[in-house]
């Protein structure tokens, strides 16, 4: 193990890019389990990284003001299909969300094609960079982050109905998908969730931000002493902090649900 490879000054930040991105999926990742549509995030998430694709293709700044735009149009686009097939077909929208994700997913591969750089950008799309988030991405989850935990609280997505949770969501996956990944998106938001499924409410809440947080801590620290990629380190930490804890947090100890 290389001990002078747990550089704080590299593993700081995207310690704090995993704690963004845990405040606000966790609670939506309750709500995703709830609902019965455990792959929406993929589906979104894949959908915002065809925006970026797109953007790219068309030869816009890497990182600009116009790709974010891009990326959140596409999310927000993806979110307003979501809401209208949960109301045309409620019962098919799992298997619609599956397929609006392979379509998405197929479509960057077609627009990465006859790029030279097209597997590293699906690479990064898929696992994410975490380890080189700079100061103003995090600047900018924070703020994202911190709006959104503002409407869910104040009640304001609930008004805006099947829209309102979809959007927020897809705002959400979209301002961590740059940063961390497809894959550690969907292990945000399902993971820390499974992991306390005998509990409910702000209890919940408490015990899943701790597997997330002891999680991207581990397999940062894992993976700088391993020298291994950080974010699918982080999804077996994730995975591992869950399992115990759903031992640890045995249904026969928890509360009643309601």
């Amino acid at each position: 193990m290389n001990w002078s490879a747990l550089d704080w000054g590299i593993l700081g930040p995207a310690l704090v890019a995993g704690l963004l991105v845990l405040a606000t999926h966790v609670p939506l990742g309750v709500q995703v389990l709830d609902r019965g549509i455990v792959f929406i995030d993929l589906a979104i998430a894949q959908i915002a990284g065809l925006g970026v694709i797109a953007a790219d293709a068309l030869g816009l700044p890497e990182g600009g003001m116009a790709v974010q735009a891009a990326a959140v149009g596409a999310a927000l686009l993806g979110a307003w299909l979501l809401t209208w097939t949960e109301r045309r077909a409620p019962k098919q929208q799992e298997a619609l969300i599956g397929v609006m994700f392979i379509l998405a997913a197929c479509a960057g591969i077609l627009m990465l094609a006859s790029n030279p750089h097209g597997g590293e950008h699906l690479k990064d799309l898929l696992v994410g960079q975490i380890l080189w988030v700079n100061t103003t991405q995090l600047m900018w989850l924070g703020g994202v982050s911190a709006v959104l935990l503002v409407a869910l609280r104040m009640g304001w997505v609930a008004r805006l109905g099947r829209f309102g949770f979809y959007g927020v969501f897809a705002l959400a996956v979209t301002a961590s998908v740059q940063l961390v990944g497809v894959y550690l998106v969907f292990s945000s938001l399902i993971i820390p969730a499974l992991g306390t499924l005998a509990y409910s409410g702000a209890k919940r809440l408490r015990l899943a931000y701790g597997i997330g947080a002891v999680g991207y801590g581990l397999g940062l620290a894992l993976s700088a002493l391993l020298d291994l990629p950080s974010g699918a380190v982080i999804v077996w930490t994730l995975a591992a902090c869950a399992l115990v804890g759903s031992l640890v947090f045995r249904p026969g100890d928890a509360p009643v649900r309601a």
